[in-house]
């Protein structure tokens, strides 16, 4: 029998949430494990030196951390089904829109999960019963809903959250109702970053659970679908590297709201870390001036930043 991956996650952790439809995409064989507390004795702190997870022990004993750099291992060992596609925007889009998910979509799923008691209170019970150790679980979601001031959910932002999530659920939905996934019918690199949030978060907490299925019952659909795939009937990029006119809405969402987090972030490194750093201007790498909406999304971009376009 072959030896098989072992995968130390939960179902409700953010990025466990983003590896594991790419495990079952591929059919590679794996067992799953719960963070226990002696997982993190035993396993997850000795091999990464940190209490995170999820990690991947590979059948040859290599330990795997980052979950970007574990897509890339597992693209590179398993090359079909291909999650990053081999055409130029195709594969740009899809690694925009990890890094839209990883480091964006963590504000409405850190909301939406500790702004609201009904929400809290479920995940410190999933906490206790993910670990089995329910003190342990309290003082890690003592951490976890005392970080979220830091990363920007503050009662002032709450608004501007929930109606970037709102607006991302409408846009979606109607992308959804013609596709089966982001860039065609075949899960991406792009679907399982979104899984993370949608799933581990969005979907199976309480109060944002009740808005996706009263609001976004696609989406909903999208997440049960790519949370469970079939590696025999993995379906196809959209040809040509095309992308469907559905989910430009989406794109421009992630220009009108993420950006200016980004620029935040520079701002902050200009002023810690490197006084003489600055933006010279926007350089468009997806831009087609045959279509009125690229132009008229580039103009706006400009406009709204103050900034070139290069």
């Amino acid at each position: 029998m072959n030896t098989p991956y072992r995968f130390y996650a939960s179902e409700i952790s953010y990025f466990s949430g983003k590896v594991r439809p790419a495990l079952r995409q591929k059919g590679i064989f794996f067992v799953e494990h719960l963070p226990t507390p002696a997982a993190y004795r035993d396993v997850i702190r000795p091999r990464t030196g940190l209490g995170f997870i999820p990690i991947l022990v590979t059948p040859d004993d290599e330990t795997w951390q980052d979950t970007s750099e574990i897509l890339d291992a597992l693209e590179r060992r398993y090359p079909e089904p291909a999650l990053v596609p081999a055409t130029p925007v195709q594969r740009v889009v899809a690694h925009l829109l990890e890094l839209y998910a990883d480091e964006f979509l963590v504000l409405p799923a850190m909301h939406y999960r500790w702004s609201f008691p009904e929400s809290e209170r479920k995940a410190r019970a999933d906490f206790a019963a993910a670990t089995g150790d329910p003190a342990g679980a309290s003082k890690f979601a003592d951490r976890m809903s005392g970080s979220i001031a830091v990363l920007g959910v503050r009662p002032e932002s709450h608004a501007a959250i929930e109606a970037h999530l709102a607006d991302l659920l409408d846009a979606l939905s109607a992308h959804f109702a013609e596709h089966a996934a982001l860039l065609g019918t075949r899960m991406s690199l792009a679907d399982c970053a979104l899984l993370g949030p949608f799933y581990a978060h969005l979907y199976l907490d309480a109060v944002p659970g009740r808005l996706l299925r009263e609001r976004a019952p696609r989406v909903c659909h999208w997440i049960e679908r790519m949370n469970h795939p079939d590696p025999t009937s993995p379906g196809e990029f959209l040809a040509g590297d095309a992308l469907a006119d559905t989910l430009r809405p989406v794109l421009t969402l992630v220009g009108r709201d993420a950006v200016p987090l980004l620029l935040d972030t520079v701002r902050d490194v200009k002023r810690i870390l490197n006084k003489k750093l600055r933006v010279i201007g926007i350089l468009p790498t997806l831009f087609d001036g045959r279509s009125n909406h690229s132009r008229e999304v580039l103009d706006d971009v400009g406009e709204r930043y103050d900034l070139p376009v290069l």
